[in-house]
């Protein structure tokens, strides 16, 4: 007899392990989760969610976190990439203006590894209650001969809401408005496999003197920031959001036109933000240029934020960290969108 378990699927360790974390996605409940862990579906009381909204609108996404999975594997530090998940799917979803309702993960291996799969879902965890929303369920899927021995995939999906009024959808950017960006703290969580590639013959233990101290798998894992509180206090201080991007896979140049009206462009101003060390020394190591570095990478910029030029000053002064980097300008459709100077 040849059993599952013979197969590389071991049915009752997979039970144990999500028994064993079941404290980690309950403390992520709040009083509007009425089905969490072990239902065959995650329920949420709307009216508790929800309260006071009008015309609630759902705002949805789904992202991962790429081969960033390989550096943690290879480094041994998981909880990082579970943070990672969940910033990056709020952040994607505060482009549209949303508040974030509840979070899904998706963590699949061809074995699932207790010392890998707890630190995961303890960082999923730990972002979601800095955020304030229930893990509410998810899967972990045990898939032999789909993944490499050791390797990993980490997934999420995040459901948002936003009143339909306050949707931010970029349609009032015009000529003349300012473009604020928020920093990020490093890759977040594109460009790695370029960064494996052109850093991993150094080793991830290794502290070049370009990084100051630190190693380069420490800057690798560095955390993909939220900037849920910065938005957040940038609404309550009045300033007028005209549009929001997150500046993930593509870049600058791919990311910023998304949020662009017909008619307008933009151009960013070099050396007015900071570009996070790891950045340079991945340029170096791999050769590129410029327009390739802002293709992979966010090169610094985590978030952009569109608003009206005489916002900025109380912008700044609300959100300190953020720093005015650029402009919408008139665009005839002729040459590049999206514009360094």
């Amino acid at each position: 007899m040849t059993s599952y378990r013979d197969a590389g699927v071991d049915i009752a360790a997979k039970m144990r392990m999500i028994a064993a974390l079941k404290q980690s996605v309950e403390s992520t409940q709040t009083p509007a989760v009425l089905a969490g862990v072990g239902a065959f579906g995650g329920c949420l009381d709307l009216s508790t969610a929800l309260p006071g909204l009008q015309q609630p609108v759902l705002v949805v996404s789904t992202d991962g976190v790429g081969t960033k999975t390989l550096v943690a594997a290879a480094v041994g530090r998981f909880d990082t990439v579970g943070a990672d998940l969940v910033n990056h799917c709020i952040n994607d979803i505060l482009c549209q203006g949303a508040t974030p309702l509840l979070f899904m993960d998706y963590i699949a291996a061809a074995r699932l590894e207790p010392a890998i799969v707890a630190p995961l879902v303890e960082g999923i965890a730990n972002a979601c209650k800095e955020a304030g929303i229930p893990l509410l369920g998810g899967e972990t899927a045990e898939m032999p001969g789909v993944y490499a021995e050791g390797a990993f995939d980490l997934a999420g999906t995040i459901i948002g809401v936003v009143e339909r009024d306050a949707l931010i959808t970029g349609r009032t950017i015009q000529a003349g408005d300012a473009i604020l960006a928020l920093p990020s703290t490093g890759l977040h969580t594109n460009g790695y496999s370029l960064a494996r590639k052109v850093l991993a013959p150094l080793g991830y233990d290794a502290r070049p003197e370009a990084l100051g101290g630190q190693t380069v798998g420490e800057a690798l894992l560095a955390v993909h920031r939220s900037y849920a509180n910065e938005i957040k206090t940038l609404r309550l201080g009045g300033v007028e959001i005209r549009g929001l991007a997150h500046i993930t896979g593509g870049g600058l140049w791919d990311n910023l036109p998304r949020i662009l009206p017909e008619g307008v462009g933009a151009v960013l101003w070099r050396g007015s933000w900071h570009v996070p060390p790891i950045f340079g020394l991945i340029v170096e190591r791999a050769g590129i240029d410029e327009h390739e570095a802002f293709h992979v990478f966010n090169m610094g910029l985590g978030m952009l934020v569109v608003v009206p030029q005489q916002s900025v000053d109380g912008a700044l002064a609300v959100v300190p960290d953020a720093r005015a980097v650029g402009e919408i300008v008139t665009w005839d459709g002729q040459g590049p969108r999206v514009r360094l100077e």
